[in-house]
């Protein structure tokens, strides 16, 4: 009998774990069969295993010990033992040297000539140990600091006692020449690089940096919730905000008013927008710093995690020649970035497609974006007027905020424009009465509006940690589904990937409203939003907490996550 190749023994490990299945392995191989290339590349790209998992078991198969990059911090010294161009072509990253030995992660431990390029070069025994692409790609660009972010923030401590002291008993008489130099000192730029990496490590949505009397307040928010940092030193405060406003292109020597600006960051290989909110406070000014990763964006809709049959509602709203489709749900509910999702679907050449946005968040390409500017005169109304002349096919509103908005939106859509907007309302039901409360006419309403849904976020279960548990029965009574007391759901036990939280990321839970033709006649009626969403629920409509108990029976969140995030009439 012929021996097994790599790729067998491999998956024969996988198979024996649990990780792969059988008939998952015979699907990738007759992919390996059209396609060709490696079982073992197959396997990770196109989902069956996740990177961390085939690590693990080709570390197993080869006897070469898995090693979590996250927690090591090697010394600087080797990046003169070998340069980072070389890594980072080599797909390996040194790790330490011991006498004569040098350790070294590798994602493939079996690249002979890799390990012969640096065996001649450092003129050491080569010790290989096994880690993802990902992990290394990480570990080069400098994106896997977290140990040694109390290390960074302790030396910039120590170079600002003796550096920039002065700047706490001057405060009011700093000249913009030296707040421009002190912005630009080792000390300044290494934390400052060192907050923004992190954050994009910690996969945070915001940084909030915090003045108080003797401190200041680093917080990153990480899935909703804000986690607190290691701080700057308070001697730094002054020449960090000029640092960043000399990045955002903001002034410098106003201290006085608020400032908005943004500017673009790449790490990692990601392009990352960041912007940027100062506003004065008692002892200075705070900053809060929003990440807009393009690469987070969801494809098409089709990634919203719908069912089937919502989907094909969604679908049929989006494929109408004309006609408004609204967004509703708290501030940072995901709203706009679920609209970005139907403009990538729709982003097609044969459309004009024009946003106006208060601001712009992410800025697409073949999409004309149109940022608000009240200041000058150039509001909500005044833009969509002007977009109308344009020859529109499609239209996003960042937010209806008032009736002479909502007058435009409306008239737009009935006109052969397809709307797309969001509104500040707690479920897809209010989102018309809103507009009827604006002074809409119900009529107009009702020929004018396809679909309105609400939407949640509920973080993820860590995928790591993942295990089955039932929760306590108090939990299904506040959720109203004593049925289901005594059944198996699933939570996250805690782990390193995720830092004990036991959730990883977020997903969005909708309750998508189609406006079908008894809801219309509702609408004329003026019928109140409670008998509008009693009517879609008789029709077919998943409110938001039902939608959300779907997702925990899916294992994809908790039913704690869902209780915590969708209302009591939900």
């Amino acid at each position: 009998m012929a021996a097994k190749s790599f790729g067998e023994r491999i998956a024969d490990i996988l198979i024996e774990d649990g990780l792969l299945t059988p008939a998952q392995l015979e699907e990738a191989t007759a992919l390996q069969k059209q396609q060709g290339g490696r079982i073992v590349k197959l396997l990770t790209s196109n989902g069956y295993v996740t990177e961390a998992d085939m690590a693990i078991s080709m570390g197993r198969c080869l006897d070469v010990p898995p090693i979590n990059l996250s927690k090591v911090h090697p010394p600087d010294d080797l990046a003169t033992l070998i340069p980072k161009e070389i890594s980072r072509n080599l797909k390996l990253a040194p790790i330490c040297k011991l006498g004569g030995k040098l350790f070294v992660a590798m994602a493939d431990p079996m690249n002979v000539l890799a390990i012969d390029d640096l065996r001649q070069r450092t003129k050491l025994e080569i010790v290989p140990m096994i880690a993802t692409e990902k992990a290394i790609d990480d570990a080069l660009s400098g994106v896997n600091t977290g140990m040694a972010m109390d290390a960074v923030m302790r030396d910039a401590a120590e170079e600002a006692d003796s550096g920039v002291e002065q700047v706490k008993q001057r405060t009011d008489n700093l000249d913009l020449d030296e707040m421009q130099n002190q912005s630009e000192d080792g000390p300044v730029i290494k934390v400052v690089n060192m907050i923004l990496v992190q954050a994009i490590k910690e996969k945070a949505s915001d940084i909030h940096i915090e003045p108080f009397e003797k401190s200041i307040k680093l917080r990153y928010r990480v899935d909703g919730n804000l986690v607190e940092a290691s701080s700057p030193p308070k001697s730094l405060q002054l020449p960090m905000a000029s640092r960043i406003k000399i990045l955002a292109g903001l002034d410098i020597s106003e201290r006085r008013l608020p400032q908005d600006g943004r500017f673009r960051i790449r790490v990692a290989g990601k392009e990352i927008d960041l912007r940027i909110s100062f506003l004065p406070t008692v002892y200075g000014e705070k900053i809060v710093i929003r990440l807009l990763d393009k690469s987070a964006l969801c494809g098409s809709v089709r990634s919203l995690g719908l069912d089937d049959r919502t989907m094909a509602q969604f679908q049929g709203a989006i494929d109408a020649p004309h006609g408004m489709i609204l967004v509703t749900g708290p501030t940072g509910s995901g709203k706009t970035t679920t609209l970005y999702s139907v403009l990538q679907e729709l982003n097609h050449p044969e459309y004009n497609i024009v946003t106006v946005e208060d601001p712009v968040e992410y800025q697409l390409v073949g999409i004309n974006q149109v940022a608000v500017k009240s200041e000058i005169g150039l509001t909500f109304a005044s833009a969509l007027r002007s977009i109308l002349r344009q020859d529109p096919d499609i239209v996003m509103i960042g937010e209806i905020r008032d009736q002479e908005t909502a007058d435009i939106a409306v008239k737009a859509a009935l006109t052969g424009h397809q709307v797309l907007s969001t509104l500040h309302t707690n479920d897809a039901a209010g989102a018309i009465s809103r507009l009827d409360d604006m002074g809409i006419e119900p009529f107009l309403l009702s020929s004018s509006i396809l679909l309105t849904c609400a939407q949640r976020l509920v973080r993820r279960i860590c995928t790591n940690c993942k295990e089955e548990f039932i929760p306590e029965p108090e939990v299904f009574q506040k959720l109203e589904i004593p049925e289901l007391i005594g059944q198996t759901f699933y939570h996250g036990a805690g782990c390193d990937r995720c830092k004990g939280r036991g959730y990883s990321g977020r997903a969005a839970v909708l309750e998508v409203l189609p406006v079908s033709e008894a809801i219309r006649k509702l609408i004329v009626k003026r019928a109140s939003a409670s008998v509008i969403k009693l009517q879609a629920v008789q029709e077919g409509m998943k409110t938001l907490r039902m939608a959300g108990i779907d997702k925990a029976r899916e294992g994809i969140t908790t039913l704690e996550e869902v209780l915590r995030t969708t209302a009591e009439d939900a």
